[in-house]
């Protein structure tokens, strides 16, 4: 079996962790967190160090995924996913066995696809994305890269996210809305119209709370 290194420790690790542990695909050799948690554990499995130890586990180990969590910003996980990408390792695609991925569904690497979700024919998914629990995103839906599709969000019919965008659990897109990189939504927003301003949008009917960088 695959030996894979996991960066980031929290919640979301933990999350992951079961998604792998399911799939069965790799063994997790262990994890990569801040310094005050060096040489703990996360379920059971050993963290080896920090950021600053890629360098030295890239000679040893070839699978490496981010399990930090994107709640207001994903920089931390670009940040990592560049360092990685220089390496040369490989991120893999993690898929829950509980989920339903179309074949006809394009998902690029380092991306997460959790328990119970839906992705149908012709969606296009991002590299280092989040699709968290029991989301749906329908046929022909395209989502950028970094994001975090938040649980029970449903991203309707032909739908386009840009990059680093943060979709709240429970949130509704109208079919064929366009939101612009960097939008955050809060959680159980409805959408119905396309977002050019990058911006914090919370509600029903959706407002514009601060725009973003």
């Amino acid at each position: 079996m695959n030996k894979i290194i996991l960066i980031g420790g929290g919640g979301h690790c933990r999350a992951c962790i079961d998604v792998i542990e399911n799939d069965g695909h790799y063994q997790i050799a262990g994890i990569l967190d801040i310094p005050e948690k060096n040489g703990g554990t996360v379920e059971g499995y050993p963290i080896l160090g920090t950021d600053e130890d890629i360098s030295r586990l890239v000679q040893k180990y070839n699978n490496f995924f981010i399990t930090l969590g994107f709640v207001r910003h994903p920089n931390k996980r670009i940040n990592i996913f560049n360092i990685l990408k220089k390496t040369g390792v490989k991120l893999p695609v993690l898929i829950s066995p509980r989920a339903y991925v179309s074949q006809k569904a394009k998902i690029a690497e380092g991306t997460i696809v959790m328990h119970d979700v839906l992705i149908n024919t012709g969606a296009s998914i991002g590299h280092n994305v989040i699709v968290n629990s029991k989301a749906l995103i329908e046929h022909d839906a395209r989502i950028g890269n970094h994001c975090h599709i938040s649980t029970q969000a449903v991203v309707n019919v032909g739908c386009v996210i840009g990059d680093n965008v943060l979709i709240g659990s429970g949130t509704v897109l109208k079919q064929g809305v366009e939101i612009v990189s960097g939008c955050i939504i809060g959680m159980g927003a409805v959408v119905t119209k396309s977002l050019k301003v990058p911006a914090v949008y919370i509600g029903n009917p959706l407002k514009k709370l601060e725009e973003r960088q």
